[in-house]
């Protein structure tokens, strides 16, 4: 142990044992255990350190007990057994040691948990690390304020049980399902059980981050009251392959006509491409000759070939004809102000849409621009 004593002065070993001044004791005990922390230890060192440790938890004083908890509160060399014993203490000494220390088994975390004490409960699941069985007893039967703080914790490990264990008991906790939703990952299950819970814009983040079914999406929208927050137009905008977006649509009997001219009045020719190749069973390059490259009968070709109703054929060529006409004056199709002045155009030619079309669309031009634009910001930082 000759090695502390390079480290320490005389003084600093007198204060720590005789001096009756809790402030002297303690500032003595912080300095041998940052020292002890920062040296090599062999095996016999080691020991003996770890005999200084517990007899500093045994300190009549307060002040140094928390001297040694704040110091070691994340080092490996704490034992067990001393991080055990200073749990039992004070939460000033206590709670650095529960929220770092890595001495503890999950039985005994789970054992903190047990006895109640909410600060405590915040602490273990504010951990680096919560393992997924304190995180299940967390999650049962944690308080309120650690369920959150658990739900916002991505180092903890929720199981897909835990989550419907947590919905269950604060389903009506905004900011706990606020916490769950923002997670870097949700099973699917969970995210569709937030449906009807979550606030607008957490739906929004919802349905641009995680997985979600496009019927569900649908489902999004009801809750809101401009439908068009949330719809599936505007989840294929963000939607990273495309092609797969779209057959997902097909496979759930939701890619229809209405659908494919609310996109198109949009402004979103890919989507209304790709949706004719997979009607059609055409690939993508092919489908795109028909609508843009094959006179005036390759559109009226593909579209009867896709099934789409006859009476709304005209609507659909006037949406393809304007969308070109844009095109050529230049511009960005991808923005939103080109999709503005697509579906004003749009609007002006009196398509033969339905009123539930037309209606939505009418929404969609209504909003200010700077809404629009808040909201696709939104979107490419979700």
């Amino acid at each position: 142990m000759t090695a502390y004593r390079a480290r320490l002065t005389e003084s600093d070993i007198r204060r720590l044992i005789k001096s009756d001044a809790e402030d002297e004791r303690a500032a003595a005990a912080h300095k041998l255990c940052r020292s002890i922390d920062r040296m090599a230890l062999d095996d016999a060192d080691r020991a003996a350190a770890q005999k200084i440790l517990s007899v500093l938890a045994n300190d009549a004083a307060e002040l140094v007990r928390r001297a040694l908890a704040v110091t070691l509160k994340a080092s490996d060399l704490m034992p067990r057994e001393v991080a055990r014993r200073l749990v039992a203490d004070v939460d000033s000494v206590a709670l650095p040691i529960i929220t770092c220390s890595p001495a503890f088994t999950d039985d005994d975390l789970i054992e903190i948990v047990r006895a109640g004490s909410a600060v405590r409960q915040n602490a273990v699941a504010s951990r680096d690390r919560v393992p997924r069985d304190v995180a299940t007893v967390l999650a049962a039967e944690g308080c309120r304020s650690a369920v959150r703080a658990l739900a916002a914790n991505d180092n903890a490990d929720l199981s897909e049980d835990a989550l419907g264990l947590v919905i269950d008991r604060f389903g009506q906790a905004s900011e706990i399902i606020s916490a769950i939703a923002y997670r870097q990952v949700l099973p699917l299950s969970v995210t569709e059980r937030l449906v009807a819970l979550a606030s607008d814009a957490v739906r929004e983040h919802l349905v641009t981050r995680h997985a979600v079914a496009p019927e569900t999406a649908i489902q999004f929208a009801q809750f809101t009251r401009e439908r068009v927050t949330i719809d599936l137009v505007d989840q294929a905008r963000v939607s990273n392959d495309l092609p797969a977006f779209v057959a997902g649509l097909n496979a759930r009997k939701v890619l229809n006509a209405s659908l494919l001219l609310r996109a198109l009045a949009r402004g979103q020719m890919a989507l209304f491409e790709h949706a004719l190749a997979e009607l059609t069973g055409t690939p993508h390059h092919r489908a795109w000759l028909m609508v843009h490259d094959a006179g005036p009968l390759g559109l009226k070709a593909i579209y009867d070939r896709a099934g789409l109703p006859p009476r709304l054929f005209q609507a659909f060529r006037a949406g393809v004809d304007t969308w070109r006409a844009l095109q050529a004056e230049g511009g960005d199709v991808a923005s939103e102000a080109f999709r503005q002045r697509m579906l004003e155009r749009f609007l002006s030619q009196r398509p033969n849409a339905s009123r539930d079309d037309l209606s939505y669309l009418m929404e969609r031009l209504d909003r200010p621009m700077a809404s629009v634009q808040d909201e696709e910001t939104a979107v490419s930082a979700a």
